[in-house]
């Protein structure tokens, strides 16, 4: 039994706030049903994205309604609003909320008051002041971005298939990407993957045609599969034609032409961004206390530190790694971690109402998948190396174990054997982010875009 009634914000409706969430309305499902306590949970999107999959479905191998996960279904015992916290006052526990509604009615939002607060607004891209990023470049931390990069690509084919200038077909066919970690590695893999077998449907596009360049600032990628696994990826890549620059920088942007940092030049229409991420702005705008890199300062608990009532994980938080053997070493801001650490942030929270005494997080990190197109991949899981056919195995494996709800499980997997038997799809949908372009123009009014202007470069 909970001490008194307790109203639980949930801040973020990623790993760490859907799963604290789910766990929370399973711990105290009696104290719900009494109205003895209350779950509030405010995100930007109805739904979670299981980010791992991004690349797959940038690739067509997974539907984009199967990698996100609808909150409402999974959370029916908590109240969902979708919204942005702009703020927060912890002293006074209040949280500043805006919403579609609070938009439409122009009230400037509202507050909403809490007895416990978890803060798990995850991060955003870390971008650099580059000249012309912002104009240019695409990111790759959303499922809308994933499949508007399907789209780009392809249509970036199309152009190239149809244009008699050969600088405008070198531009469409020259895909760069920046950032060698997870995100930019797999996107970069399984996006040359799938366009390698769409020029087959192509009579004057080949994928010798195609340049593909990974631009990485340090001397490796993929840091977390270890210092041989990345080498490995480094020599696969290259040998399918790949161009992998490391120890070089993205300069500049301008006029869709990338300038590296080793002197060369490359006029593109794409420009994928995935060098690092930054906690979320909205840190900033609470009491809370925060590391000298923007994240919240964190006990082993899970708790803010130095202060009641305030929990936080996942890319947000900095959390004590009692399994390291050098003290001061923090938990990888990565799903691993985020969605072990909902775990015993939902069963601390209880302890907490019930007067319980809290568990300490401790998870020793295990290892890395990572798939670098159709059939491929690397590992390093519990210090054993794996590469090819067996790593990309693993991979599917491990994350389709990872995907939350078996609803979900089973929908992946159904497509994973559909993909096996039939032939790819290599259908291009970019009217999609731009739907009501078609009826405007024979309404007689302007298209809603600037082709020539277009950041991503659309037809």
């Amino acid at each position: 039994m909970v001490k008194e009634r307790a109203r639980i914000l949930v801040v973020g409706g990623g790993y760490v706030g859907m799963y604290t969430a789910l766990r929370l309305q399973r711990k105290l499902k009696r104290e719900l049903d009494r109205a003895e306590a209350e779950i509030t949970l405010v995100t930007p999107d109805p739904y979670m994205t299981y980010q791992p999959f991004l690349p797959e479905a940038a690739a067509g191998s997974i539907s984009p309604r199967h990698v996100v996960v609808p909150l409402r279904r999974v959370l029916d015992r908590c109240r969902i609003l979708v919204g942005e916290v702009t703020a927060i006052d912890h002293a006074k526990r209040t949280a500043s909320v805006t919403t579609l509604a609070t938009e439409e009615e122009h009230t400037g939002g509202e507050q909403l008051s809490y007895d416990e607060l978890v803060l798990a607004p995850g991060s955003i891209a870390r971008t650099l002041p580059i000249p012309g990023l912002a104009d240019h470049g695409i990111g790759f931390k959303t499922v809308e971005e994933a499949i508007g990069l399907r789209n780009h690509v392809i249509e970036q084919m199309d152009i190239a298939s149809s244009t008699r200038d050969p600088a405008i077909r070198d531009a469409a066919l020259t895909f760069v990407f920046v950032g060698g970690g997870y995100a930019g590695v797999e996107a970069l893999g399984e996006l040359e993957d799938m366009a390698r077998y769409t020029a087959r449907y192509y009579h004057n596009v080949r994928p010798e045609d195609m340049k593909w360049i990974l631009v990485e600032a340090t001397g490796r990628i993929l840091p977390e599969v270890g210092e041989e696994m990345g080498r490995y990826t480094v020599s696969e890549l290259r040998r399918r034609n790949i161009d992998v620059r490391l120890n070089t920088r993205l300069e500049s942007c301008v006029d869709r032409v990338v300038v590296l940092s080793d002197g060369n030049r490359f006029p593109t229409r794409t420009v994928v961004w995935t060098a690092g991420v930054k906690p979320s702005p909205l840190l900033a705008a609470t009491d809370l206390p925060l590391t000298e890199r923007g994240r919240l300062k964190c006990t082993a608990q899970l708790t803010v530190e130095g202060v009641t009532h305030a929990w936080a994980a996942g890319d947000a938080a900095a959390v004590p790694d009692v399994t390291a053997d050098e003290p001061g070493k923090e938990t990888a801001p990565n799903a691993q971690h985020a969605v072990r650490q909902a775990k015993v942030l939902g069963d601390n929270i209880v302890h907490a109402l019930r007067g319980e005494p809290l568990e300490t997080y401790a998870h020793a990190y295990v290892g890395s998948v990572a798939s670098l197109g159709l059939h491929k991949g690397v590992a390093q899981v519990y210090g054993r190396k794996l590469k090819g056919y067996p790593a990309w195995f693993m991979h599917r494996v491990y994350h389709l174990s990872r995907v939350p709800t078996f609803n979900r499980k089973a929908r992946v997997l159904a497509e994973w054997t559909l993909s096996g038997l039939f032939k790819r799809e290599i259908v291009s949908l970019g009217s999609l982010e731009h739907p009501r372009a078609e009826f405007e123009l024979a309404a007689g009014g302007k298209p809603p875009h600037d082709p020539v202007n277009d950041p991503k470069g659309s037809s």
